[in-house]
């Protein structure tokens, strides 16, 4: 994968080996603002306000320049739908691949779509807790209304660690599930 292809809004996975690839690469750019920061040498205020504004990260896939900030979000917002796209692989292999554009500027209805088309749809997000911004509940009232057969929420917190499904939080025939490393 080049990183032309990379920096279009919509990345497409058929193989566990291609996610596994994606996501040396988001480690790759976090290797590379923690160089950055290990390296800093100057006024703590000074490296803040850089990570904050100056393009001093990287994204996650695409390897242009970033504020750091925002690479955090897109770091995390790549990783759990690289990790859901993962699980999808092993679920449905019939789904013929699937394609990811996570983000609210996606290029797509849903963060993860199968290739075959009304079969598998999927929300992803990163948060502290899933309730944080309302978000389960908005993505559960967007999936309800979607006519793929089968419908995900994965999302990445602290307070749900590991991969599990957590049926306490589905409804309307949509699955809930917790994804980690």
């Amino acid at each position: 994968m080049d990183d032309n292809a990379l920096s279009a809004a919509l990345v497409t996975v058929r193989a566990l080996a291609e996610v596994d690839l994606l996501l040396e690469r988001v480690r790759n750019s976090a290797a590379r603002v923690h160089n950055w920061i290990a390296a800093f040498q100057g006024d703590p205020l000074q490296m803040l306000r850089q990570m904050k504004f100056d393009p001093v990260g990287f994204h996650p896939l695409a390897r242009y320049p970033l504020n750091l900030v925002e690479q955090i979000n897109q770091t995390w917002t790549f990783t759990v739908a690289l990790l859901a796209a993962r699980q999808l692989i092993s679920m449905h292999p019939e789904a013929g691949g699937f394609h990811l554009a996570p983000g609210a500027h996606a290029s797509q209805p849903l963060d993860i779509m199968s290739e075959v088309e009304g079969s598998v749809g999927a929300e992803t997000f990163a948060a502290v807790t899933p309730r944080n911004n309302n978000k389960l509940a908005k993505d559960l009232a967007k999936l309800s209304a979607r006519p793929e057969h089968y419908r995900y929420i994965f999302f990445m917190s602290p307070a749900f660690p590991g991969n599990a499904r957590l049926p306490q939080f589905e409804r309307d025939g949509v699955q809930v599930w917790s994804v980690d490393f």
